[in-house]
């Protein structure tokens, strides 16, 4: 029995006739283009030219130029991805949850723009952050080279083979799945990009910043877990509308998707005990300092009482010899 048969409220996507995604697929190298000269104006003569200087004064004119170049591309993949939420929510939920919006359902009433040419502009952008990253940033892990590769090749992919003369059958439930792929990486990345700025602002916030690296890889976790129940029950909901080749490549791509998404929970976990582990540090240092300081107090106030006994003596003994009618010197020389 087909897996189509076997459910007997079948989710909108499994059934509806998606049509062409967009007019603007084939220019999509135009608009990946304009949103990575755009990335570079930006970078270059606003957060460099002068607006990072007067947010974070000396906190970024004292990094090295490594940590500045990361400094500024969280910055621009952290506001981009915010803005892909905010303009994609809409067309994404529609397209992928809803029976009868399309790619070709118009974005707002008796609008030329379609729900499928807004995903298309925001798939090129979340693309255009990683090819940025790619080639600002000066040091990346191999994990992260290898998810932003594949999430450029895929992305374009799935637009590619929308086209003709190769328009694929099952092109546009790929597109859909590249953009669940891509709803939950500007949800659950994008407090990660607000950790590591906050990392860069209180260096030695260390009790903060454990809080703030631990959420952020419960998030991401999360976030790994949720990406894998969606797409796994849409691929399972439209089994029956994928070609062998997509049934088997897809759970492969997700698979190396939700490695490299492990691999960063993992390495915020380190990063939430490398914060613990500078805290317990400084509140070691903070009560061996305390103690030193009472000590140091404690053997301040014997000497203080010590010079005070001496100072009395000394006094009771002039004024026993003042008393006495004797001269100071001779009370000193002559016993009495």
């Amino acid at each position: 029995m087909e897996l189509l048969a076997r459910h007997t409220h079948p989710v909108p996507l499994s059934t509806k006739s998606l049509g062409p995604i967009s007019t603007l697929a084939p220019f999509s190298a135009l608009i990946i283009s304009i949103v990575l000269v755009i990335f570079f104006l930006v970078r270059f003569y606003v957060l460099e030219g002068f607006l990072i200087r007067r947010l974070y004064g000396p906190t970024y004119t004292q990094m090295s130029e490594l940590n500045r170049r990361g400094f500024i591309n969280h910055h621009i993949a952290g506001v981009t991805k915010l803005i892909i939420l905010i303009v994609a929510a809409y067309p994404f939920i529609s397209v992928t949850f809803c029976e009868g919006p399309s790619f070709n359902t118009p974005f707002v009433h008796d609008s030329i723009v379609t729900l499928g040419d807004i995903l298309v502009v925001v798939s090129q952008m979340l693309i255009g952050i990683y090819i940025f990253e790619l080639i600002y940033r000066v040091k990346l892990s191999p994990v992260a080279v290898m998810h932003h590769i594949g999430t450029i090749f895929i992305g374009q992919a799935a637009i590619a083979i929308s086209l003709r003369p190769l328009r694929e059958p099952d092109s546009y439930i790929e597109f859909v799945l590249c953009t669940v792929w891509g709803a939950f990486d500007a949800v659950f990345e994008l407090f990660p990009h607000v950790a590591i700025v906050l990392y860069r602002i209180f260096p030695n916030r260390h009790q903060f910043l454990g809080n703030v690296f631990l959420f952020s890889c419960f998030s991401t976790a999360l976030g790994t877990a949720a990406e894998t129940v969606v797409t796994m029950w849409l691929f399972a909901s439209t089994w029956d509308r994928w070609r062998l080749a997509f049934k088997v490549v897809t759970p492969i791509l997700h698979v190396a998707f939700s490695a490299a998404q492990i691999h960063g929970s993992l390495v915020f976990w380190r990063m939430y005990r490398q914060q613990k582990r500078f805290q317990m540090e400084a509140d070691t240092e903070a009560r061996e300092n305390d103690i030193k300081a009472e000590n140091e107090g404690s053997v301040n106030d014997r000497q203080s009482e010590s010079r005070s006994g001496q100072s009395v003596e000394e006094v009771s003994s002039s004024l026993v010899t003042v008393k006495s009618g004797v001269p100071v010197v001779d009370a000193v020389e002559r016993p009495c």
